[in-house]
């Protein structure tokens, strides 16, 4: 069992050093997600790319990621092969793929470009939690929250770039968050081992998904990361657009705020992540990630009222909204591997991604058509009811547990 003191002293404990490296390891990696995104405008004034191409700069990662981690799931490959092993190279690869984009010479080869990144990282974020999970058992859930919450700064450090730091270029930009992951394969290539709770690797198994996709649990707990999902991407990557269009409507002087409102919600998420691993630890996985998605869902009702208002109330629902919308992730993670057979850990929480990801592609293409017609103000409606079903999935799945 691992020792209750999950990060206290990681020299003693292998397991809180391991999880200190892990993390350290998915934050370098996850900045390639979001690095485009950062870099939208300059690159739309660059390439003349419409909004809609814009869209797809992001768009284009969450496609590459269903594909790579689709066919991650049906050949087994986060179980059939070392993880870390699978992580390093996701990271390499992902960064030569988004290192390249700098020197592009068409909006449709960086949307390309985009797509391979994506592929790569389905190679990074399941089987980083997969290594996390075989370090804990009884604090799985925190530990996957700190995991998470790394992934999650990780995502949102672009955006703090690109607003503090005008002077940079896109393309040194891109080149940056290449860098750091390249750094991210190196930690957890050759200074993470791996734990005792999940099996390092495992003979490939033709039934394996088939046997994931059976399994009640899984499919509960899957359910809820989709109503998550549907939500979480759609709002992490247009509330820079629906900030910048709430402080033009106020006579706020807006500039690159739009990207330090987005920072400071995704960046919050980190933080909730780690805390809802602590209650879900103690109160259940279920019951905290129920309770997430119910106040991620108000806040998406909230969003509505408070456009047009000064900045600090924009941060301020940035804060909250941020710190709920990603607080459940890891939980849902947590809840698969707990009903997974430990030879299968790694093609189920392959399986839950992907088809978590390939939800957001639709979300995330709806909600600008929604502000077209309504406008940013009530654009955020259209994710109330996944966070609401994934609330009440969970709750059927907390009363199944006792």
């Amino acid at each position: 069992m691992e020792t209750p003191a999950l990060l206290s002293s990681p020299s003693r404990h292998p397991a809180g050093r391991m999880l200190l490296l892990i993390a350290a390891g998915q934050f370098f990696g996850m900045t390639l997600w979001f690095s485009a995104t950062a870099a939208a405008p300059a690159l739309a004034t660059e390439f003349s790319i419409t909004s809609g191409g814009t869209a797809w700069l992001t768009m284009a990662v969450q496609g590459g990621f269903v594909a790579g981690t689709l066919i991650s799931a049906i050949l087994n490959l986060a179980d059939v092969f070392n993880a870390r092993r699978l992580f390093a190279m996701g990271c390499i690869a992902g960064a030569v793929a988004n290192g390249a984009i700098a020197f592009a010479e068409s909006a449709w080869v960086i949307i390309a470009l985009r797509f391979a990144t994506g592929v790569a990282l389905a190679c990074v974020y399941p089987p980083g939690l997969k290594i996390a999970a075989g370090w804990f058992l009884d604090r799985r859930g925190t530990a996957l929250g700190v995991v998470v919450g790394a992934l999650t700064v990780g995502s949102a450090f672009p955006h703090l770039l690109a607003w503090g730091t005008a002077s940079v270029s896109w393309r040194s930009m891109l080149l940056a968050s290449s860098a750091l992951a390249l750094l991210g394969a190196a930690i957890v290539g050759a200074a993470v081992k791996d734990g005792p709770y999940v099996s390092a690797s495992a003979p490939f198994d033709p039934h394996a998904l088939a046997a994931v996709v059976r399994n009640r649990g899984v499919r509960m707990a899957t359910l809820g990361y989709l109503g998550h999902m549907w939500e979480l991407y759609a709002m992490w990557t247009w509330i820079p657009v629906f900030a910048a269009a709430s402080l033009a409507g106020s006579g706020w002087p807006a500039g690159r705020v739009g990207s330090l409102v987005a920072f400071v919600s995704i960046a919050s998420g980190a933080v909730g992540c780690v805390l809802a691993g602590r209650w879900a630890d103690e109160w259940g996985k279920a019951r905290v990630a129920g309770g997430a998605m119910a106040v991620s869902a108000s806040c998406c009702v909230l969003a509505g009222f408070v456009f047009g208002a000064p900045l600090p109330a924009l941060l301020l629902l940035g804060i909250v909204w941020g710190f709920s919308i990603v607080a459940d992730s890891a939980q849902f993670s947590a809840l698969v591997a707990e009903f997974s057979p430990r030879t299968q850990v790694g093609t189920a929480l392959t399986l839950q991604t992907c088809v978590g990801f390939l939800l957001t592609m639709v979300s995330m293409r709806l909600l600008p058509g929604v502000a077209a017609e309504v406008g940013w103000r009530w654009a955020f409606l259209a994710l109330v009811a996944g966070p609401i079903l994934g609330a009440i999935a969970m709750r059927r799945l907390a009363s199944q547990s006792h």
